[in-house]
């Protein structure tokens, strides 16, 4: 760095001057910054159009794709404290009666004596376990050690995931009450060897046997549900099962209730409306974006220009230099274009419904909205009452030609491909700068950048070395000066 020397002997401010000349070297340095800044508000827009597609394409995954979620039955019981029941999309639209006799419930075993185990021998208990539907589960090992208190053999009974039972001890009387988790009247629980008869005889069975099975004493030995279904007089283990892709469940001892199952129309008409809300929205924010106004003469602000500025001054240029970025974008401008025709074309391996026109769905004649969709919702209704699994198909079909593929997996074609044409050119969060275009831009205009800050340290010494070369030259002809002029005066 050069030595700088003031303006005392010439009386000029050469800081300042200094700095003057400064700024208009800087400018060139300007412009790059002022280029990075565009592009990395411009690497955020594509992101953002990124963001936008992705939650479509979730939301037509999550709602549009799926027959669970879109061809729903809606399920009525004349009863619902004696029976309900949940349908899956390939239920049939019937009528059933359900009249229980009984519903399935859990063996519970209660000890006849109250509890004496105190512990202080390890032992290792070795069960049996039988579950309601018969399925047996043997040689169950529990190891008791020395130190376990009480509550330490209820936890460890009651955690073992194999026994599949809940044990508590009433503090009151001191009995314990097993329950089996499982309904079912084949439940059952056998010792298999002396430490497990010793336990449970500590526990309060006290009529504990090996080789037989815990007795139930003041508890219940568990049941199976007895119903019928259409007359069809039947049985389980459990008060839940299936018949023909419908689950029932049964509540309620000496009950009966009528189950219907219709398609719930309200459920797809919701769904489909949701996606055409949601492709307008989408449609709307990216010709937004791809028709905003280009200000040229607002470009990116300095630190030096905004320290003159307030902030809602700031911001407000900011906003006119942010304008236009991504205006007539060709990737954006092709995926409108793209999905627009995805939606248009007929959909081919339907027999009633090959377009959404058919439903009740067509395009706006409004050149302003740009290709946004309108519903006529009774025309979609009706057409969802007529026929929904054909609705289903009309957006989900496969296929091996584009006509024969369902409309909603085209629109999720075209936003995957547009999603990775854009970061090809924007990358993501988690892209390095080297992975896409704007990114790679970036990096040489930060080798720009720290070569022309570099130039400018060295342009900034050589003012200095001139400037301060100058003031010692004047200080020294002022010394030749006044030295002269003293020999004058003597």
């Amino acid at each position: 760095m050069a030595i700088r020397i003031g303006g005392l002997a010439s009386g000029m401010d050469t800081d300042q001057i200094v700095t003057d000349l400064m700024k208009a070297e800087r400018i060139p340095l300007n412009k790059l910054t002022q280029k990075k800044q565009i592009l990395e508000w411009q690497r955020e827009e594509f992101r953002e159009m990124n963001k936008l597609l992705n939650d479509f394409d979730q939301f037509i995954y999550g709602n549009m794709t799926l027959q669970k979620d879109l061809l729903k039955k809606k399920v009525t019981s004349s009863d619902t404290s004696a029976v309900t029941a949940v349908a899956n999309s390939s239920a049939a639209n019937i009528d059933t009666r359900i009249e229980v006799t009984q519903i399935a419930k859990s063996t519970n075993w209660i000890s006849t004596g109250s509890t004496t185990f105190t512990g202080g021998v390890p032992r290792t208990l070795d069960l049996s376990v039988t579950n309601g539907d018969g399925t047996t589960s043997n040689n169950i090992q529990i190891v008791i050690e020395e130190t376990d208190t009480l509550e330490n053999v209820i936890s460890k009974l009651s955690n073992n995931k194999d026994l599949g039972i809940s044990v508590f001890r009433d503090s009151y009387t001191g009995q314990v009450v097993i329950t089996k988790k499982e309904t079912g009247e084949k439940a059952a629980i056998t010792l298999n060897n002396t430490d497990s008869t010793e336990i449970f005889k500590s526990l309060g069975f006290t009529d504990a046997a090996v080789g037989s099975n815990l007795t139930v004493g003041s508890g219940t030995q568990g049941k199976d549900s007895i119903f019928s279904i259409n007359g069809l007089t039947t049985s389980r283990t459990t008060n839940t099962f299936v018949v023909d892709n419908v689950t029932y469940t049964l509540h309620k001892d000496n009950s009966a209730a009528n189950v219907s199952l219709s398609n719930d129309t309200d459920n797809m008409v919701d769904k489909v409306v949701q996606f055409v809300n949601k492709y307008n929205e989408l449609i709307e924010k990216v010709n937004g974006k791809m028709n905003e106004e280009k200000y040229r003469s607002y470009q990116p602000l300095t630190d030096t220009e905004k320290e003159t500025m307030t902030e809602k001054q700031i911001e407000l240029w900011e906003e006119r230099a942010k304008s236009g970025l991504i205006k007539n974008d060709s990737i954006l401008s092709s995926a409108l274009t793209k999905m627009r025709t995805d939606l248009y074309n007929p959909n081919n391996s339907n027999v009633n419904f090959k377009q959404l026109a058919q439903i009740g769905i067509t395009t706006s004649s409004n050149y302003l909205d740009k290709g946004k969709l309108l519903i006529n919702e009774t025309k979609l209704r009706d057409a969802i009452a007529k026929d929904p699994t054909e609705i289903f198909q009309l957006f989900n079909s496969s296929g091996s030609t584009t006509e024969s593929v369902g409309l909603a997996k085209r629109i999720r074609e075209t936003i995957s491909t547009t999603i990775k044409s854009i970061e090809k050119k924007a990358g993501k969060t988690t892209s390095t700068n080297q992975q896409f275009t704007i990114g790679r831009n970036l990096t040489n205009l930060n080798k720009q950048i720290n070569r022309f800050e570099d130039r400018l340290i060295k342009v900034e010494d050589r003012y200095w070395s001139q400037f301060s070369a100058m003031e010692q030259a004047i200080q020294k002809s002022n010394s030749q000066m006044s030295y002269l002029m003293q020999q004058f005066s003597s």
